[in-house]
């Protein structure tokens, strides 16, 4: 039975050019992702595979053993002068680059993660997952969701040491004895691994990957992943200083959202961001602290936790205060005292949709007060698809003053669009208290930052950073922007006072 095709790209890694096919077989159920070298036939790698048995073989080396000379880059840059010898001699037709780059080939299937390291260098991937050695590795791609690879691994104990690897560049350990590991790559990846038998199968090792590219409101804009309305009011909720509580469930894209937030923040305040893993990138303009849990080392000493950053954080004069993610009743409670005390606070929980939201905060074990609820400013929900792979922003909705929600914006999965449910009067009510703005007002400045948006999109502005500058000239001169913006013409009917979502 012939392959389907579906797609085909090639990526760098290392200077190695490589080729990625994706296609489906009838009667089977899982399409596949095959990585290849460009242009090498099966001579040339068949020779290449007996010349990396041939140096394993004469060189000795121990990636366990950091402390001697050179370290493991040291053992790299030796392994790499051995091969480039062997290549020379057995392909002396060949010119140096190509030697080069065969050369970083073998040096990177052979030590470190070997075919992983090629994997973690596709931006279209989100997951790569290795359940044990007897089947493939599969990766979740952006676009086409799960695939299956050919990339395999021997025997499980090359798995355990891929995890062993891993675990040791941030001073943990993975044994028999505790065969869990939560760990990050230098990347940024997250990697969570598991030994045998706890995972039945076999050894197993995910990483989830650290978008190299920060997504921005532009890049959710252009895939539909939010929509103009939906982005102008989230930015307004931000310029007054709004908390908003970002849900969703595991992969739906909250710390991704709480990234595209931060690109509508003003430049004249103190950020402060929690997480556990460092994912968040705002843009440089910014007045930036990134801050970082940390677990206990192996004498069980010098742990800090999410909670330790928060109170911490309420004492270094913070306007904003971002938490990667809330899972317990303290580090909520004090999220809302920040709030409470005038703090703006963003933060990503796990749930559905804004009802669920709602009764995880008031019930066991967060039991929030449903009166402290008021503060929050807005809830948003994100959404992925499980089977169209598509990510939404789901719902949105405000709070009434006794803290129960109102739906505001809703998806519709039907037409794909975004409609509005009601007018979002709590916030109007709170924008009008501090800023004196009516109801009209409100709308004439969300259709104006409908206009931005607009602007950064037809004219493909996706640096984070480019976007950072762009909104730090809105908040210090706006005039000058807008001019830039409509050419100097003021269209007086788009400034008209107009609800989003009619």
């Amino acid at each position: 039975m012939e392959p389907k095709h579906i797609d085909a790209y090639s990526i760098t890694a290392n200077n190695i050019p490589l080729q990625i096919q994706i296609y489906s077989i009838a009667g089977h159920p899982v399409p596949y992702y095959h990585l290849s070298l460009l242009n090498l036939t099966k001579e040339t790698k068949l020779i290449i595979e007996k010349i990396r048995e041939q140096i394993i073989n004469e060189i000795n080396f121990d990636l366990m053993n950091k402390d001697d000379e050179g370290g493991e880059e040291g053992i790299k840059k030796q392994f790499k002068t051995k091969i480039l010898s062997l290549l020379e001699k057995n392909f002396p037709e060949l010119d140096k680059e190509v030697h080069h780059f065969l050369a970083n080939y073998v040096v990177i299937t052979s030590l470190g993660l070997a075919e992983i390291e090629f994997l973690l260098k596709d931006p279209h991937l989100e997951e790569i997952v290795i359940n044990n050695a007897k089947e493939p590795a599969w990766v979740y791609h952006r676009d086409q969701g799960w695939l299956k690879t050919n990339i395999r691994f021997e025997d499980e104990n090359k798995i355990r040491h891929f995890a062993t690897m891993i675990g040791r560049n941030v001073d943990k350990g993975i044994t028999l004895l505790e065969p869990l590991l939560d760990a990050h790559l230098e990347t940024g990846d997250r990697v969570n691994a598991t030994l045998s038998p706890i995972t039945a199968k076999g050894n197993t090792i995910t990483i989830r990957k650290f978008s190299e590219k920060p997504w921005t409101i532009v890049d959710f804009l252009n895939n539909g992943t939010t929509d103009f309305n939906s982005a102008a009011l989230l930015w307004m909720a931000i310029e007054f200083e709004l908390s908003i509580l970002i849900a969703g469930g595991t992969g739906s894209g909250k710390t991704s959202f709480l990234n595209v937030l931060c690109n509508f923040f003003p430049p004249n305040q103190r950020i402060i961001t929690i997480e556990d893993t460092r994912e968040l990138r705002l843009p440089s303009s910014l007045h930036w602290v990134p801050m970082q849990s940390r677990l206990p080392n192996p004498e069980g000493k010098g742990a800090i936790s999410i909670l330790d950053c928060m109170i911490n954080t309420l004492r270094m004069r913070p306007d904003r205060i971002l938490v990667g993610e809330v899972r317990r009743q303290k580090e909520v409670e004090v999220m809302f005292e920040a709030m409470h005390t005038g703090h703006s606070v963003y933060a990503t929980v796990h749930a559905s949709n804004v009802d669920e939201t709602f009764m995880r905060l008031t019930n066991p074990p967060l039991n929030v007060p449903k009166n402290m609820l008021a503060s929050l400013g807005l809830i948003v929900v994100q959404n992925r698809n499980r089977r169209t792979g598509l990510r939404r922003t789901f719902q949105i909705a405000d709070l009434d003053t006794d803290g129960t929600p109102r739906l505001i914006f809703q998806h519709n999965a039907v037409d794909d669009t975004m409609m509005k449910v009601a007018d979002p009067s709590r916030m109007i009510e709170t924008i009008g208290l501090y800023s004196g703005m009516d109801k009209d007002a409100v709308y004439q400045d969300l259709q104006q930052k409908i206009m931005i948006l607009e602007w950064l999109v037809k004219n493909k502005v996706p640096d984070v950073n480019e976007i950072g500058e762009i909104m730090s000239e809105f908040y210090t001169q706006k005039d000058v922007l807008m001019d830039k913006i409509t050419g100097g013409f003021t269209n007086t009917d788009s400034t008209k006072p107009k609800t989003p979502g009619r």
